[in-house]
This record gives structure tokens, sequence and C-alpha cells, in this order.
């Protein structure tokens, strides 16, 4: 049986689709016998699920500093994390203005992105031409949220709050791996990804909500460190094909696409009216990835700081909700 401890952790993006890491962040500490607040946007069944889990939800908007103050009152450990906006780095910089009015945090989780270990000051500010030819495959400059991210971690660096980074890889759950090519993999078997022979390390978001809970439960050794999380191990999606179908129970083969007319065909017809800031920044993931750069690599941080290895694709598809939704939709 749990202890009970007495001390109130505020997860933010708890109500949060890709990878759920808030979702499955909050069940991990409410299991644990922490007392959790869990901050969404809107009050529907993700909310009320949360509260049949027994967290406290708080619903508001962290784009309001009051919304904010509010939320963290009472909290002294937080892990702060936001889905896809324009103005990301606004509600990094309302946070943390609120800890520091607080004045009594312990512990700041901040979810970033992998690509932040290779955006320093340097990189950021050469010239186009240079930046073009850094970056590779026609990409010219950073999505808007990778320069956001950027942003919030230099902001959180100069609050001198306890913070800790989370740079997590490419998430399996990520669209890219799982929404838009998954309907073509259950009818006709064919993974349509437009990566070449690139390979990639896709993190499942279990991993990551697991390291942010052990964080956050005892952060005497994590405070003012940084970790870059990546699945186990480095393949081609040619590879990967493998691992949907054993997670599908069905053959897979992969299928290169052309990468412009995939983003046009997949990304841009979802989202460019819609969601027009996901959409860049999905389309320029896509590109970099393509380009065989800054994705190949394979960290042993979820390995030290859990005691495990990571979770291999082919488990985080097996236990990704939405994979299931899709399948019994197929066979309805």
């Amino acid at each position: 049986m749990s202890t009970t401890h007495a001390d109130l952790i505020l997860v933010t993006g708890a109500g949060g689709e890709v990878g759920s890491v808030g979702t499955t962040l909050v069940q991990l500490l409410l299991d644990d016998g922490w007392r959790v607040r869990a901050f969404v946007r809107t009050d529907d069944h993700r909310a009320e699920s949360l509260r049949r889990a027994g967290a406290q939800v708080f619903v508001g908007d962290l784009l309001n500093i009051a919304d904010v103050a509010a939320a963290l009152r009472g909290c002294r450990r937080v892990y702060f994390s936001m889905s896809l906006n324009p103005y990301y780095a606004d509600a990094t910089i309302l946070m943390a203005a609120a800890a520091k009015a607080q004045g009594d945090l312990e512990l700041l989780v901040n979810m970033s992105e992998s690509e932040q270990t290779n955006l320093t000051f340097d990189r950021m500010t050469i010239s186009e031409d240079q930046r073009r030819t850094w970056l590779g495959n026609g990409v010219h400059q950073w999505s808007p949220q990778q320069r956001a991210h950027w942003v919030a971690e230099q902001a959180l660096t100069w609050s001198d709050l306890p913070v800790v980074q989370i740079r997590a890889g490419i998430f399996v759950e990520n669209p890219i791996l799982s929404w838009f090519p998954m309907p073509d993999v259950i009818s006709i078997g064919e993974l349509r990804l437009p990566f070449g022979d690139a390979e990639l390390a896709p993190i499942a978001g279990y991993d990551v909500a697991e390291v942010c809970a052990n964080i956050l439960r005892d952060p005497a050794d994590h405070v003012g460190r940084a970790y870059t999380l990546t699945g186990p191990e480095l393949k081609t999606m040619a590879e990967f094909a493998d691992d949907y179908a054993a997670a599908l129970r069905r053959p897979v083969v992969y299928a290169p696409q052309d990468l412009e007319t995939w983003n046009e065909t997949y990304i841009d017809a979802a989202l460019a009216i819609s969601k027009p800031h996901n959409a860049e920044h999905l389309k320029t993931l896509t590109r970099l990835v393509a380009s065989g750069r800054y994705y190949d690599v394979v960290t042993d941080d979820v390995a030290s700081l859990l005691g495990r290895p990571a979770k291999s694709l082919r488990w985080a598809l097996e236990n990704y909700p939405h994979v299931h939704e899709l399948m019994r939709a197929a066979r309805a």
C-alpha cells in the first residue's frame, strides 16, 4: 500500500493527448500516494477521468497569470507542459513569474524537446546560408515551436528557479508516427512515411512520464540538470515496419513517400487551416528527420534514471489507446 504524501504537486497539460504524458504522470503520482492538482484547459471527459482517479482538477488558462498563480498556490513542485501553441514561451514565463512571486518553489520540471541540445546561441545566430547548410534538406529555420522552447529554456535559466529540463525526442505517439500513417497501416499494411533511410529512436510517452514522476518524487539530485530522452534503439522506418506489424498483428511494409507531397497530403490537409502553428512545426520535424540530422542518436538517460531500458516502439504502439480505437473502427 502506498504512503500518502502531504505535499501537493501541480501538473499542467494534464488532459493532453500526444503521448498522454501529463495524464500518465498524474496517475503514477496518485498511485504512489501523492496529492496532485491537474491543470486542464477544458472541463471535459478527460478532466472528469482525472477527478475519478483522485486528482484535484483546476480548469484554467496557462496564458492567464491569475489562473496560473491560483493553480500554483499550495504547490511547491510543478510539472510544466503545454500543447503546441504560438504563445508557448509566454506561458512558460508566466509560470516562472508566478513561481517567483510565490517564493517557495522546490522544483519545476519543464517539458522541453531534444532539439534544444543543438540550439546553442551560436547556431541560433549564424547567417541563413550557414543555417540552411547546417540544418540540411532545404530547412532554413527551426519551427516557431522549437524557437519558443529555446526562449522558454533561456527564461527559466534566467529565473534562477530550481528547474529540470526534460528534452524529449520524437514521441512514438506523435501524429507523424501514429495518427497520420496508422489508417494506411491498418487498411493496406503500408507504413507510408517520407523518411527514406533516415534513422531515429522514438520515445514512448510512458517513459517520459515515469522519468518526470521519479524526479518530482525526489528532486535533490536533479535540479539544474537537463536530460535528453530517446527510445532504446536506432532504426530506419523499414526496420520499424516489423514493430508496427508485431504490434498490430498483421503484415506491414515501409512504403517511402515524397517528403513535401506527404506533408501536403497529411499535415496540411489536417492542420494548415485550423492550426497553422502546429502544421509548421510538424512539417519542420519531417524535414529534419528526413535530412538524417539530430534524431539519429540514442541516449542512456532513460535507462540511468529508471534503472531499466526504454520501452520499445512496439510496446508503445501496443499500449497507445488511439491505435486500439483505430483498430476497432477498422473492424466495425
